[in-house]
């Protein structure tokens, strides 16, 4: 009988102790316990449950004469499981009604869920290190960039002999607009580094930070003192900075 009261909506220690009581007539709470092989703590609780659902109830007994009074419990008629069962449909079909009811708004919600960019943070040199090997993830094999090269060198001394060399091992395109005091340090073309560049004065264009574009992913890396990033994954954001870096690479050929 213990899987039929399991199915009916009882647990299974809920169920153990009901099956004890209603074999034994009353008992008290240990007793119980030790007949339903349920720890005794345990026990209260499922006692406690089953009262709360009208299958059992307490009485107080004296069990020797000038003894003190002990808690019984005894198990109510079988039929309660019945009123048991209806209360749960009638729960289940109230449940179904402000499901149907909430349906529409909830699917509205999830709608505009999923055209929500996906949005990621990172903190520190690390975090930004992070960021550099998601673009080696890339599936589109072009990455453009804008850049405060200082900046970059300053953060990521080694980043020319480490940074450059993997993106070309992986057949990553680059286009880079830079800003550096030292000037127009990287030339215009460089095929063996698959990359093409295009200087532009930091007076004129005061950037101090790490922007590039590749698949639908914005990565933005501000190059301070306590450096952040965010990597924004939206096709309508990343294809619209697309459009901007196209206008500027224009202006600076």
């Amino acid at each position: 009988m213990l899987e039929e009261l399991k199915k009916i909506g009882l647990s299974e220690n809920e169920a153990k102790v009901y099956l004890v009581l209603l074999e034994i007539g009353s008992a008290t709470a240990d007793e119980i316990a030790k007949k339903a092989g349920v720890k005794r703590p345990t026990t209260y609780v499922q006692l406690e449950d089953l009262m709360n659902k009208g299958l059992v109830s307490s009485f107080e007994k004296i069990v020797k004469k000038g003894g003190a009074e002990k808690t019984f419990f005894r198990a109510e008629d079988p039929d309660h499981l019945q009123k048991l069962v209806e209360t749960e449909n009638k729960k289940a079909k109230e449940r179904m009604l402000v499901l149907e009811k909430s349906l529409p708004e909830l699917g509205r919600l999830f709608q505009f869920a999923g055209s929500r960019p996906k949005v990621r943070f990172f903190e520190g040199k690390e975090g930004l290190q992070t960021m550099q090997d998601e673009a080696f993830k890339m599936k589109d094999k072009h990455i453009i960039s804008i850049v405060d090269f200082d900046g970059i060198i300053k953060i990521f001394p080694d980043h020319p002999e480490k940074h450059t060399p993997i993106r070309v091992q992986k057949g990553i395109q680059s286009k880079v607009i830079y800003t550096s005091v030292n000037g127009d340090i990287l030339g215009r073309e460089n095929k063996a580094m698959l990359r093409e560049t295009r200087f532009i004065s930091p007076d004129q264009f005061p950037f101090t930070c790490d922007l590039a574009i590749y698949d639908h992913i914005l990565s933005i890396s501000a190059l301070r003192e306590k450096s952040v990033g965010v990597l924004i994954e939206d096709k309508d954001i990343s294809n619209s900075m697309r459009a901007l870096f196209k206008l500027l690479w224009e202006k600076l050929s």
